[in-house]
């Protein structure tokens, strides 16, 4: 009896050309195309879409509204009620911005500053891997890109479900990225680390508190991963914040990455205060360009016995 081997990352499939497979080659072909056409056109096409989904993905744009609400209560709500719109936006923005890295990477010339390179280049310098602790943007790939116009980063990465989805974004994430970790390689990570590699790590997200502590995020008690912590103690990586986001003309874009020093003392022997501070840090990066970031996750979900729930 034959065997079949398991699927690799990046890898093609014969069955990839099934009927199953059809409508997903046909959305490739129309991203190529949206890929190429002028920055002017795009913008429209993400504002008409960024609208639709606003009005149409109901539980999302609630979450959007209740993160905001919750992380920015001084804004009134007309202020949440507009900024909740524009980060259906700006994510819109951001899939065509993938685009561009994938297919057009040459729209960015001339768009890109950074400021504190030097942090990498002095942990690396002294033998260091670097763990860039950065955040769900909505700019997705292309901050990836724009970063690795200046140094060569590493991805952690979710697998898709959809395998010929996954061969997709893997192989187009592979012009961009040295190398794609997948999330529960905790191993290969580690050996990146101390190969002396830089990572962009996103410590935001809420995965309970299995894998994590509750600390304040924007003045509220959200459960915060502490994976990091663990990572960083075994492979004696530098924890350095790294945030890049979208500025100035809409119609003509800029693109800046703010790499801040290393972060002494991390982890500490206190994993709340770590992931306080952590949380800090993203809080501040976040207030730059607050719509550019994944209002739409449930970042407050988990409560345990005596916190109010947000939802």
């Amino acid at each position: 009896m034959s065997q079949h081997k398991p699927y690799q990352p990046g890898q093609f499939q014969w069955s990839f050309l099934l009927p199953k497979y059809w409508g997903i080659w046909i959305a490739i072909v129309f991203l190529m195309i949206l890929a190429i056409l002028p920055w002017s056109v795009q913008h429209r096409l993400a504002h008409v879409l960024g609208n639709i989904a606003f009005k149409y993905l109901k539980s999302r744009r609630k979450t959007t509204i209740r993160n905001l609400q919750v992380c920015f209560p001084e804004w009134s709500e007309e202020e949440v009620e507009q900024n909740s719109r524009q980060v259906f936006i700006d994510m819109m923005l951001g899939v065509f911005e993938t685009l561009n890295a994938w297919y057009s990477p040459q729209w960015f010339k001339d768009r890109v500053s950074i400021e504190g390179l030097e942090h990498i280049n002095n942990a690396q310098a002294q033998g260091q891997g670097v763990l860039l602790l950065g955040t769900h943007s909505t700019l997705l790939d292309a901050g990836g890109f724009i970063c690795s116009q200046y140094f060569d980063p590493d991805v952690v990465y979710r697998p898709q479900n959809n395998a010929l989805l996954d061969l997709l974004i893997y192989r187009c994430r592979a012009t961009i990225y040295q190398h794609q970790i997948d999330h529960d390689d905790m191993r290969g990570l580690i050996r990146q680390l101390k190969n002396g590699h830089a990572i962009w790590y996103s410590p935001d997200q809420d995965f309970g508190l299995k894998q994590g502590v509750m600390a304040p995020f924007f003045g509220t008690a959200a459960a915060t991963v502490t994976a990091h912590r663990r990572l960083l103690k075994i492979s004696k990586a530098a924890a350095i914040p790294l945030y890049f986001y979208r500025y100035g003309d809409v119609h003509d874009p800029r693109y800046h990455i703010l790499i801040e020093p290393a972060l002494d003392n991390m982890p500490s022997d206190d994993e709340v205060a770590d992931a306080t501070r952590v949380n800090k840090i993203i809080e501040n990066q976040l207030r730059i360009a607050p719509t550019q970031y994944m209002w739409f996750h449930r970042r407050f979900k988990t409560r345990p016995e005596g916190y109010e729930h947000i939802y």
